[in-house]
């Protein structure tokens, strides 16, 4: 009976040290991550918003609404 306990501790103490060291690990991980992402992340871009696109590209807004006219003309009548 004394053996059985015995490595039922020992079996609990390795689960526990095995455990830690997979936490252990994982935050390693994570910490890891965390900093070069940092190091290494570029900022993100800003949004294009529509009057930026309208301007940026010398479109109008009337050649826009003429060109999504199109496109939605050309796939309502594409035959598969």
């Amino acid at each position: 009976m004394n053996n059985v306990s015995s490595q039922l501790s020992e079996a609990a103490g390795l689960m526990g040290l095995g455990m830690m060291f997979v936490f252990a690990f994982l935050s390693l991980t994570i910490l890891a991550i965390k900093v070069l992402s940092l190091i290494a992340g570029e900022p993100a871009p800003r949004p294009v918003t529509a009057a930026v696109m309208a301007t940026g590209n010398g479109l109008t807004p009337q050649k826009m609404a003429a060109i999504s006219a199109a496109i939605n003309h050309y796939k309502n009548n594409k035959k598969d």
